[in-house]
């Protein structure tokens, strides 16, 4: 593949989710939860912010993907990827703004991401691209199943 290459990049739709699932699979190291990145939890993804999240394409391959979506406050990027024979070729920045654009128009202004402290690449691209790190933070989820629930008000 030549590096003069062109791509595209449009919103992602429920009718990507193979592809890019696959993309996914294609990455090493990339995390994915078995729920929340099902076909359905995609889709519901999806259908909740319906614009702002997008897919990188050469001809008809999928080669990039972020979800992007916003809570009406912050809005937040997942899964941000580049298949890795596509990788420094102005991808990754040119999905990020076209997201980032996607949420100034729903009035969302500040987003944020996370990314596991393993993901070199990953964590020195966004600290290139002058995204701040934070250290002021402390980042918890608790997965609701009912387990955790049911201790959790114990």
């Amino acid at each position: 593949m030549s590096n003069e290459q062109t791509y595209s990049i449009r919103v992602m739709t429920e009718n990507d989710y193979d592809e890019v699932y696959a993309l996914w699979m294609s990455i090493h190291g990339f995390g994915i939860r078995s729920l929340d990145d099902s076909r359905e939890g995609v889709g519901r993804f999806i259908r909740r912010n319906p614009t702002t999240s997008v897919v990188a394409l050469v001809g008809e391959r999928i080669v990039g993907a972020i979800l992007c979506g916003h809570d009406g406050r912050r809005g937040c990027f997942y899964h941000v990827c580049v298949h890795e024979d596509f990788r420094k070729r102005g991808i990754g920045k040119a999905m990020a703004l076209v997201c980032m654009r996607a949420l100034q128009e729903e009035k969302i202004n500040k987003v944020n991401l996370v990314a596991f402290k393993k993901n070199e690449v990953g964590n020195h691209f966004w600290r290139e691209a002058g995204w701040c790190f934070r250290e002021d933070l402390n980042y918890f989820d608790f997965p609701l199943n009912e387990a955790n629930m049911t201790r959790f008000n114990q």
